[in-house]
């Protein structure tokens, strides 16, 4: 993926999409937008980051744009599994049949992007994926034990991902996210 946001870009593009619901729709974001995938984690998206499945759009800089092959996986990756390819790339949101080319650089400008083409983006009550890993999150019970650095169980509502153990809180990251989609700091 070479090609960046640049003075020719189009400004944010959905192409066969028109509206989108955690519970609806599978994305997959390329290289240049791990932060995001994070984010939409959050939302309830099952958001598939190009480089936590093995390196799939990892690219050497020296690749043509019109048929670098990480594109080219990230292409068939999307097709195979019924995914949205999320990007910043011009060419590779044009090679995609179901794509949304974004122009922002940072997470909460491209989730308002997001929200402008039909996509639903706010926090879950209760959250679905893990942010880490993408994983299936589940609820911990009041006498589960937790590691060290999570609060008690007992006294706050916890889950754990069932894929990479990352152990969740609704607590001060979770409502900084809030603050930021909710319109406030950046």
């Amino acid at each position: 993926m070479t090609d960046d946001i640049g003075s020719d870009h189009p400004g944010t593009v959905a192409s066969g999409v028109d509206r989108a619901t955690p519970g609806d729709t599978a994305l997959l974001l390329d290289v240049m937008l791990g932060k995001l995938a994070t984010y939409l984690r959050m939302c309830g998206y099952d958001a598939e980051y190009a480089l936590d499945g093995g390196g799939a759009g990892e690219s050497d800089g020296g690749r043509d744009p019109r048929t670098d092959p990480a594109d080219d996986g990230l292409l068939a990756r999307a097709d195979a599994e019924g995914r949205v390819l999320l990007t910043r790339d011009v060419r590779l949101a044009e090679r995609a049949p179901r794509s949304v080319l974004l122009a922002g650089r940072e997470p909460v400008a491209q989730l308002r992007e997001l929200e402008a083409v039909g996509f639903e983006v706010s926090l879950d009550d209760e959250p679905s994926r893990c942010g880490v890993c993408n994983g299936p999150v589940e609820a911990v019970g009041r006498d589960e034990p937790v590691p060290d650095y999570a609060p008690d169980p007992a006294e706050t509502a916890l889950w754990r991902c069932r894929d990479c153990g990352q152990v969740f809180w609704r607590g001060s990251h979770w409502r900084d996210v809030e603050t930021r989609l909710d319109g406030g700091e950046q």
